[in-house]
């Protein structure tokens, strides 16, 4: 009997996960739910502990999810005929998913809606937009395109084996962009994003070549891409200015003007 290896492990588990989304449909809700509730932290440019508090509670959801489907999986294989004692396994491992769902949606209401707007003298002042850490933005969104990649190919019918190769999106066009294009927005250094554009460009072409990918399937790749970094760092930052009322922001008396607009 061969040895069981490290990688084996991984493996396993990585095709209990994707049983589970394949076959449940509150799994599949679940996931959705993580990639909105993760992209909408990262358009109000939450602080790292908001999004450590959202992972949280979202892969305890997920994780109970997937202990509700195995413990269904046991009872069904042990007794095929109703008993007591089976439903009852089943309505509490059902129960455990309802109170970590209760427990998502109370902290993401807390988060999203808890925070009261700052407030200046008078009139008030207006606030900058604001845009994600760079730490946040890099490691939510690699993990928001992963996912947005990894359910477009199981939702059309890839296999385990599949997903990492070939499939309706290019997963290494998607990463590499997202990459580049964060380059973009935070780099003041034109040479610096033109580069980095230019090597989302060049893994992109090297999986056109290597026969694993269309040109639609790592344009497509790169548009979730483009997309996303252009969502958190320019179309919704200019969003929050025009919806910003323009108000009376008054200065110190010792100033020679009595006040000013802010622009």
């Amino acid at each position: 009997m061969r040895a069981k290896r490290a990688q084996d492990s991984f493996r396993y588990a990585g095709e209990g996960i994707l049983h589970c989304f394949r076959t449940q449909k509150h799994m599949q809700i679940h996931i959705g739910m993580l990639v909105l509730v993760l992209l909408s932290g990262l358009l109000l440019a939450l602080d790292t502990r908001d999004m450590l508090l959202l992972l949280f509670c979202i892969s305890l959801v997920i994780a109970t999810e997937m202990v509700n489907t195995a413990i269904e999986t046991v009872v069904d294989m042990v007794t095929q005929t109703y008993h007591p004692l089976a439903k009852l396994a089943k309505d509490v491992a059902a129960g455990a998913v309802l109170i970590a769902s209760a427990n998502a949606v109370m902290a993401g209401a807390l988060i999203f809606l808890g925070s009261k707007p700052i407030r200046g003298l008078g009139k008030g002042v207006r606030i900058p937009a604001k845009v994600p850490d760079i730490t946040v933005m890099v490691c939510v969104g690699l993990l928001v395109i992963t996912l947005t990649v990894i359910m477009s190919k199981v939702l059309t019918g890839r296999t385990n084996k599949g997903l990492w190769h070939g499939g309706v999106v290019s997963g290494h066009s998607a990463i590499g962009f997202f990459i580049a294009m964060t380059i973009v927005f935070v780099s003041n250094d034109r040479l610096v994003a033109v580069l980095a554009i230019l090597l989302a460009v060049i893994v992109a072409q090297s999986r056109v070549e290597a026969g694993v990918h269309t040109i639609q399937e790592v344009v497509l790749g790169a548009v979730i891409a483009v997309f996303l970094t252009s969502s958190v760092y320019w179309i919704w930052p200019q969003v929050q200015t025009r919806l910003t009322p323009k108000q009376v922001s008054y200065v110190l008396p010792t100033s020679p003007e009595r006040y000013k607009v802010a622009v």
